[in-house]
C-alpha cells in the first residue's frame, strides 16, 4: 500500500460524492418525517399506516449516520461486455444512489459485492481487480490492488500499482488488514466488513437454515462473524426475520458491552444483545452456588427433576372434601379427586393450562352430590369457591404456580427435594440444591446456574392465569435466528432454553472447545448440538487462521492447549509479531512493584491503546489495591467494560476481550482456581493483540516453562 497510488485523487473525490449523496438521502428522509408529523388526523387505518412509514423512516434515518464509520471501503472491477469491458462498483457499509437513483455505493451484503470477498487467483469470480480503500472516516489515507490476470485494463503486472494474483491465496488486502490488525484497540469490538477474510465470508452468506456451529480458536473472528452474519441474513430475509427478530445470546455483560456498537455500525440497530438471565422476567440475581449445585443445576438431568416437581405438586385429596351448601352438603371424594389429577394430567401439556379444567370438574362433582334437585356446577362455584376450604382443596390438587414460586418451595425443602430427585440424582447432589427458605420468593437472589432451571420450569407451567384467561406476555418468546457466542460455556440446561426460543431452528452457535471453562465443559460439538434445535440439520465449520494474536504469542498460548485439549489444533496466525511474551518473576516483598513495572512499559509500548490487568477471580481486590497504591488509574470491566486505559480484568470475564497489552498475573492461581484451570490460563494468554507479561511470584504452571 502506497499513499502516493495515481487513483487516491480521484477515488477521494468518488468517497465525497458518495457522501454527498449519503447527505441528501438523510434530508429527504427528514423532509418526509415532517410530513408524516404534519398530519395526524384522519381514519384509524391512516395514523395507523403513517406510524409504520414513520418507523420505517426513522430506522432509514439512524441507518445513514455513520458516525466515526467509513461508508466506501473498497471497489471491484468486473469483465463485462460493455464499451469500456470493464463495469465498476464502489463497496460499503451500506447502499447509496444519486439524485437520478443510480446506485454510488453498493451495500456489502449484496450479491454484487461477493467477488470483494470471495475472489482468489484460481476463481476471480469475473474481476480484473480488487481495490481496497485505507480509510479513516472520510478521509482515504491509501489504496491497495489486487490484479486478476496479467493484463488489466491496460495496466501492467510489475507491481508496481498493485499485486497480479496468479495463484490462490488464503489473505486478501494482506496489508490493509494488517494496518487495520495493528491500530490500537478502542475499548469496543469494531466490525470486520473493509476485511472480512474468505473463510470468513463463506461463513457469513451461509443459507439460514439449520444450526450453522463454528469452531474457531482465539483471534480467529468468530464472534465479529457470526454478527456479520447476522446482519446479512437480516438484509438477504428482511421478510419475516425483521419481524421474527434476531437474538444474540453473550456470556456476560462485559461481553456484551464490548460486542454492542457492532451490529449498529452495519445498520442493523434493532437486534436484541442478552445475556440468559436477561430471559427470565422478574426475578433478581446476585445469588451463589456451590461447585456442586453449579454443577447439578447445569446438568440435563434437572429438566427430569423440575418435570417430577411439577407433577408433584397435581395431588389428590388425602381426605374427602365436604362443602356446606345451602340447606346441606356438597362432597367431593378423595378418588373422584384422582381421577381429575389424571385427567388434567393427560389433556394438558403444561400445567397452568389444566387449572381451569380441573375447577370445572371439581364443580361438576360437586354437583353431582347435591340432593337439592337440579344444581348446575355453574351455581356451585358461585356459591363456594370462596371459601377457604375450597381454595385450599384447588391450591392443594392444582395451584397456579410461578417458574420462581415452584423453584422456591423446591429448593426450600430437602423433603421436596428428594421426592423430586432421587430418582435422577444422587443425595449428596439433590441436597447441594438445598438453601433456606426467604421469607417471600421475591427475596430470592437466583444464582446464574438457576437462569435455565426457571426458564424450564417456566416452560413447563405455562402462563399463569389471570381472570380465568392465560396471560400471554408471560409466553417465552422465539426468534427467527439465534447467535450464541461462547457457546461452549453453556450447560445442557442453559442449551435447552436457547433452543426453546427458536422459532424455525436456524442458529448460529460460535465458541472454542479449547475455551470450555464450565464444570460440564464438552469434548466435541454432539454434546452441544444434541440440546439443540434438529428440524433442519446441522453443520460444524472451522476458522483455521488467527488474525488478531501474534504468532509468538500463539506459540505460547498452544503450549497450554496442547496440555488442556490436545485433540485440538490452534490457528495459523497471519503475522508473527514483533515482540515475544515476557515472564517477570517476583518475590512476595517485590511483586506489587512488578506489576506496576510491567503495566507502565506496556503503556509505553501501545502508545493510544489499552491494557489489561488479567487475574484469577480471587486476586481481583488485591491487584485493584496495588494498582491504586503505586499511582496507576485504572477500570474493572466488571463495572466500566474496557473504557479505561488501564483495566483490571477477572479471568472469569476474559472470554472473548482484546487489548493491546496484557499482564497476566499468577497463572499459578488461574489454574488452580478454575475448574478448566487451564483452559482458563489459555484464555488469559489469548487476549493480547500485541503485547503479553507473565507477572509471577509462585512457580509457572509446566507448559509455560521452558
Amino acid at each position: 500500500m502506497t499513499e502516493q497510488h495515481p487513483d487516491l485523487a480521484d477515488e477521494q473525490a468518488y468517497i465525497d460524492h458518495a457522501y454527498d449523496c449519503l447527505e441528501r438521502s438523510r434530508k429527504e428522509a427528514w423532509k418526509l418525517r415532517d410530513l408524516t408529523e404534519a398530519g395526524r388526523g384522519g381514519t384509524f387505518q391512516a395514523r395507523y399506516e403513517r406510524d409504520v412509514f414513520d418507523e420505517a423512516l426513522i430506522k432509514r434515518l439512524g441507518d445513514l449516520d455513520l458516525g466515526d464509520d467509513a461508508l466506501v471501503f473498497g471497489r471491484i472491477d468486473r469483465r463485462a461486455e460493455t464499451p469500456a469491458g470493464i463495469e465498476t462498483f464502489h463497496i460499503g457499509r451500506l447502499a447509496v444512489a444519486n439524485a437520478a437513483h443510480e446506485p454510488v455505493v453498493v451495500d456489502w451484503r449484496a450479491p454484487v459485492a461477493e467477488p470483494f470477498y470471495r475472489a482468489t487467483g484460481k476463481e476471480s469470480m469475473g474481476l480484473a481487480r480488487r481495490r481496497h480503500f485505507a480509510v479513516h472516516g472520510r478521509k482515504l489515507l491509501g489504496i491497495e490492488d489486487e490484479l486478476f490476470g496479467e493484463d488489466h485494463l491496460g495496466i501492467g503486472s510489475d507491481g508496481t500499482i498493485g499485486v497480479s494474483v496468479s495463484g490462490d491465496t488464503s489473505i486478501r488486502g494482506y496489508s490493509t488488514l494488517l494496518a487495520a490488525l495493528e491500530r490500537g484497540r478502542t475499548g469496543q469490538l469494531g466490525d470486520i466488513v473493509a476485511t472480512i477474510q474468505a473463510e470468513q465470508d463463506e461463513i457469513i452468506r451461509s443459507p439460514q437454515a439449520g444450526v450453522l456451529v463454528v469452531q474457531g480458536g482465539p483471534g480467529t473472528g468468530k464472534t465479529v462473524v457470526a454478527l456479520h452474519r447476522a446482519a446479512y441474513l437480516l438484509y438477504t430475509y428482511r421478510f419475516p426475520l425483521e419481524d421474527q427478530g434476531v437474538l444474540v445470546i453473550g456470556p456476560n455483560r462485559v461481553f456484551l458491552r464490548y460486542i454492542e456498537r457492532v451490529l449498529p455500525s452495519l445498520g442493523e440497530a434493532g437486534v436484541e444483545l442478552a445475556v440468559l438471565g436477561d430471559l427470565v422476567p422478574d426475578v433478581s440475581w446476585g445469588g451463589e452456588d456451590s461447585p456442586l449445585a453449579e454443577k447439578v443445576k447445569g446438568d440435563v438431568r434437572m429438566a427430569d427433576v423440575i418435570e417430577k416437581a411439577v407433577s408433584d405438586r397435581e395431588r389428590p385429596l388425602r381426605d374427602d372434601l365436604v362443602v356446606p351448601f345451602r340447606t346441606g352438603y356438597l362432597r367431593l371424594r378423595a378418588e373422584e379427586s384422582n381421577r381429575i389429577i389424571r385427567a388434567a394430567r393427560r389433556r394438558y401439556r403444561r400445567h397452568n393450562a389444566g387449572r381451569k379444567f380441573v375447577e370445572g370438574e371439581v364443580w361438576s362433582a360437586l354437583a353431582a352430590t347435591s340432593r337439592i334437585g337440579d344444581v348446575t356446577p355453574e351455581a356451585v362455584r358461585e356459591e363456594v369457591r370462596h371459601l377457604d376450604i375450597v381454595r385450599a382443596a384447588l391450591e392443594r390438587m392444582w395451584p397456579v404456580l410461578t417458574a420462581p414460586q415452584l423453584l422456591h418451595d423446591l429448593f426450600g425443602s430437602v423433603a421436596l427435594l428428594k421426592l423430586a430427585g432421587s430418582k435422577w440424582l444422587t443425595q449428596d447432589e439433590y441436597e447441594a440444591l438445598h438453601r433456606p427458605r426467604s421469607a417471600s420468593v421475591e427475596d430470592v437472589d437466583w444464582s446464574d446456574a438457576d437462569a435455565a432451571l426457571l426458564d424450564e420450569a417456566r416452560a413447563l407451567l405455562g402462563p399463569r392465569l389471570v381472570k380465568g384467561k392465560s396471560d400471554d406476555s408471560d409466553e417465552i418468546r422465539t426468534y427467527g435466528h439465534i447467535v450464541v457466542d461462547e457457546v461452549q460455556d453453556l450447560t445442557p440446561m442453559a442449551l435447552r432454553a436457547v433452543a426453546r426460543r427458536s422459532l424455525n431452528g436456524s442458529m448460529t452457535i460460535v465458541g472454542d472447545l479449547a475455551q470450555a471453562t464450565g464444570a460440564l465443559a464438552p469434548d466435541d460439538w454432539e454434546s452441544i448440538l444434541e440440546h439443540l434445535p434438529t428440524q433442519k440439520g446441522s453443520r460444524v465449520v472451522g476458522l483455521s487462521i488467527g488474525y488478531r494474536i501474534p504468532g509468538l504469542i500463539m506459540e505460547l498460548a498452544t503450549r497450554v492447549m496442547m496440555a488442556a485439549t490436545p485433540k485440538l489444533r490452534a490457528p495459523s496466525s497471519v503475522r508473527e509479531g514483533d515482540s515475544a511474551p515476557v515472564f517477570v518473576s517476583a518475590t512476595r516483598e517485590s511483586f506489587a512493584g512488578s506489576v506496576a513495572a510491567a503495566v507502565r512499559e506496556l503503556l509505553a509500548d501501545v502508545g493510544n491503546g489499552n491494557v489489561a490487568v488479567l487475574s484469577a477471580d480471587s486476586m481481583v481486590d488485591e491487584v485493584a489495591d496495588l494498582l491504586e497504591a503505586e499511582g496507576i488509574d485504572h477500570g474493572r470491566a466488571t463495572r466500566a467494560g474496557l473504557s479505561a486505559s488501564v483495566t483490571l480484568v477477572p479471568v472469569s470475564v476474559a472470554k472473548g476481550l482484546e487489548l493491546d497489552g496484557v499482564v497476566v498475573v499468577e497463572p499459578a492461581r488461574i489454574v488452580s482456581e478454575q475448574v478448566q484451570g487451564m483452559r482458563a490460563l489459555y484464555v488469559a494468554l489469548t487476549r493480547s493483540t500485541k503485547r503479553l507479561t507473565v507477572v509471577h511470584s509462585q512457580s509457572l504452571p509446566t507448559p509455560l516453562v521452558g
